[in-house]
């Protein structure tokens, strides 16, 4: 933990110049990351890269007044701090700007124990060799499935970083996190009818991650399905959504109750709290404290202890996703869910999952006569304000309950508002992400073909 306590003196440090240098209340982030990435292409290595990073962010207080800087670590801290007061001097006043309350930080004593308990630290260190021979591995599979025709690349990838939060108020935390990943991307068909998809995985364990071998073959098998995509009739349809799509739908739903989206009016959802959201029976969970898991943190990014939340109940929304700046504003008490990052602090989720229902995929398509099964979107057409939803789309045609064939070039629209009260989650619930969703089927969307 020698990293961690250096970093910990120069946060420490630099609070304390910058109260020197006239600042009322102040904090620092100091961040340490280093990575390294192998991609390969047709059999040999493609790119190595590798990256060391170390910023200092340290924000001040002048009354109500704030303001926030961010520099490399070899920035001097006396005048990265005078920097910050003197700006903080000039800018106009912010109501909510404020640092959170001591007795609403973590408690540090507690830091070692819980940290061991999260295990989010794996020391395996970086090794070229492996990282290349995985990438080969995760290729060579992909290739070796009947009906691909070329590689897009595969790659593997190790990162390391320390998280350091220092405050006038006295507090001092830290962490340290590590993160491996594999992926894959195939192509099969020939000329206009070539077909592209992927497979990838992320872990904070090196021993966690799926196979190579399974994640290129994985990858390889999805773009075989996809070959020779039809078009299919414009109408109303169910739609059963693969857990790469349902995914984007829980953090869509999670950005529209986020605060700061609510606080600018700039949410569909923003008179919803108390009332239904999404269909019965939903339940919608954010847990910081899951052991080896990509959001997993004791505090976060102001300090707070945080801990597990249900953001949705049996379909009823019950809170925002807060800040403390946004709660203020709000007229609310923070949910310990901020986010440190180089623009500010905004209010995040952390290990945020929509839990699994009753039923089995295969039950879900047995009862529909004609569908689609969405594997692919492109495009942005999310509409925030209004709830308005409408992408492109492909994936598999169902036909008496079975998968039938491929569709492309179709459009998939409804409003988001209808779509999650028409939500039912499948029992197929995986952790592979920050957020995770089971597959969704979703009655009465609009499907867009000829």
């Amino acid at each position: 933990m020698s990293k961690l306590n250096n970093l910990e003196n120069d946060a420490a440090d630099l609070v304390g110049k910058a109260l020197k240098a006239g600042a009322d209340a102040c904090d620092v982030v100091v961040a340490k990351s280093d990575s390294l990435s192998i991609s390969v292409r047709d059999g040999k290595t493609e790119n190595s890269n590798r990256s060391e990073n170390d910023l200092i962010s340290i924000r001040v207080f002048s009354g109500k007044k704030v303001a926030s800087v961010t520099a490399n670590s070899k920035t001097d801290p006396s005048k990265l701090a005078e920097r910050a007061v003197a700006m903080a001097k000039v800018s106009p006043e912010d109501p909510y700007q404020g640092l959170v309350d001591r007795d609403q930080l973590f408690d540090t004593s507690k830091l070692a124990a819980i940290n061991s308990d999260l295990d989010l630290f794996d020391p395996t260190h970086a090794d070229p060799d492996r990282l290349e021979k995985d990438a080969l591995e995760c290729e060579a599979a992909g290739l070796g499935v009947e009906g691909v025709t070329k590689s897009m690349g595969a790659g593997a990838s190790w990162s390391s970083s320390g998280f350091v939060l220092a405050t006038s108020s006295n507090f001092v935390g830290s962490f340290e996190r590590s993160g491996f990943s594999l992926s894959a991307s195939m192509v099969a068909g020939e000329g206009t009818g070539m077909e592209r998809d992927y497979d990838f995985d992320s872990a904070i364990h090196q021993s966690d991650l799926k196979c190579a071998a399974e994640i290129g073959q994985s990858a390889g098998e999805k773009v075989v399905k996809r070959v020779g995509p039809r078009q299919v009739k414009s109408g109303s349809y169910p739609v059963v959504c693969d857990r790469r799509i349902s995914t984007g739908i829980l953090g869509t739903l999670m950005g529209a109750i986020n605060g700061s989206s609510i606080a600018r009016k700039t949410s569909f959802l923003r008179d919803e709290m108390g009332k239904q959201i999404t269909s019965s029976g939903i339940n919608i969970i954010d847990d910081p404290l899951m052991k080896r898991r990509m959001g997993s943190k004791l505090f976060d990014g102001e300090g707070i202890e945080t801990e597990k939340l249900s953001f949705v109940e049996d379909g009823v929304l019950q809170q925002w996703v807060l800040d403390s700046a946004t709660a203020r504003e709000l007229n609310l008490a923070t949910n310990g869910r901020a986010a440190r990052g180089e623009t500010g602090i905004r209010p995040s989720t952390t290990n945020c999952y929509m839990e699994a229902g009753s039923v089995s995929f295969k039950d879900m398509i047995s009862g529909i006569k004609e569908g689609l099964y969405l594997t692919e979107t492109i495009g942005h057409g999310i509409n925030l304000v209004t709830g308005d939803y409408s992408k492109g789309a492909a994936g598999f045609w169902i036909v008496d309950g079975e998968i039938a064939f491929p569709v492309a070039e179709i459009t998939v629209a409804g409003n988001l508002k209808d779509m999650f009260l028409n939500m039912t989650p499948a029992n197929d619930l995986e952790f592979r992400y920050g957020t995770n969703a089971p597959t969704l089927l979703i009655d009465g969307m609009t499907i867009g073909g000829n």
